[in-house]
């Protein structure tokens, strides 16, 4: 007969609504610096991102698997349930902040997310100043938030083409019409 010895193992960690500890590459803001920060990196190369990351979609992975190509390390950005509300609408976002840190923390591209409250990623791109800041090609130059901190400490701002036809809204749009 086999026995089966299950062990569970604690984490110091963040936890989700449900009080299950999140996957350890979801950070708070002085987790995030103490990994990723300027005196932290041993060479390595941070890459920022951030979005709301609602519903994932096949744009969303392109982006972020080619941020992770421009660096060795990338740090993912989400905004919170209240933030998204806010930007968004009262009817998003459709999946909860801690769920949508969860599911991009296990892709194999993403190593650290972080959640943040505020309308945009200000206050985390000043700490952390990333290598290399990045967001979709249709953003402004000018209106990357973040961008004259990154720059100021000889960083750069890329953007990678948006995929056609994948967006969040469009997705929800489709489901409302059928």
């Amino acid at each position: 007969m086999i026995e089966w010895d299950f062990t569970r193992i604690g984490v110091d960690a963040v936890a989700s609504e449900h009080g299950d500890p999140l996957h350890p590459a979801v950070l708070k803001l002085d987790e995030l610096i103490l990994q990723f920060g300027p005196g932290k990196r041993n060479g390595r190369r941070v890459v920022f991102t951030n979005g709301c990351f609602d519903l994932l979609h096949p744009g969303h992975i392109k982006l972020l698997e080619a941020a992770r190509e421009m660096g060795d390390a990338l740090v993912v950005g989400i905004n919170s349930d209240d933030s998204v509300r806010t930007l968004k609408g009262p009817s998003r976002p459709i999946i909860p902040d801690q769920e949508r840190a969860e599911v991009l923390a296990n892709l194999e591209c993403v190593d650290a997310v972080i959640v943040f409250n505020e309308l945009t990623p200000q206050k985390t791109v000043a700490a952390l100043l990333p290598d290399i800041l990045v967001k979709g090609g249709d953003w402004p130059g000018n209106q990357i938030v973040g961008r004259e901190e990154v720059e100021a400490a000889g960083g750069k701002v890329a953007l990678i083409d948006v995929v056609e036809g994948h967006s969040t809204t469009e997705i929800l749009r489709r489901m409302q019409s059928m």
